[in-house]
């Protein structure tokens, strides 16, 4: 199968391409071609291309790669849509966008996760405050269980529930 293509010539930092129909395994640049069909700068975006040649090349079958044919189409020598040759990617604009609401989302959930841990902290200084606060049983009180009965408490279960002060 036919391509028709741009192949670079020209120096360093100065390029220059030809307009050239080759087969579409081969290289542009090995310089062997079947036709040469034009010629493009982009420093000047001048282009010179032989439109006969080109429509009789499209005829016989040769496809011209993106490039061309967006070429072609802003020439008017093709009627049809240009063809999307940048890769798919956000612009920059929506990108930049895309990382603010990123980064205020994950503040947010650091926030929160903040808040929870104060809150979580001050609910435990509560309790301990809470059950520092409460009397201690005195040894050898009665102690109700939940049969309504009393009970005499010992002074071992007495030692083991009063706090250790040190």
């Amino acid at each position: 199968m036919l391509k028709i293509r741009m192949q670079r010539v020209g120096r360093i930092n100065m390029p220059a391409y030809r307009i050239v129909v080759v087969e579409h395994t081969s290289s542009p640049k090995a310089g062997s071609f079947v036709d040469k069909v034009g010629t493009y700068n982009p420093k000047t975006k001048e282009r010179v291309l032989d439109a006969a040649k080109i429509k009789h090349w499209i005829s016989v079958g040769a496809k011209p790669s993106a490039t061309v044919h967006n070429m072609l189409v802003s020439l008017g020598m093709l009627n049809a849509k240009k063809i999307n040759i940048l890769p798919a990617y956000k612009a920059p604009a929506e990108a930049a966008a895309a990382e603010k609401e990123a980064e205020a989302a994950k503040e947010a959930e650091h926030k929160a996760k903040e808040e929870a841990k104060a809150a979580h902290d001050a609910q435990v200084k509560a309790e301990a405050e809470a059950k520092a606060a409460e009397p201690a049983p005195e040894p050898g009180a009665a102690v109700v269980e939940s049969s309504g009965e009393p009970k005499e408490e010992t002074k071992e279960q007495a030692s083991a529930e009063t706090p250790v002060q040190g």
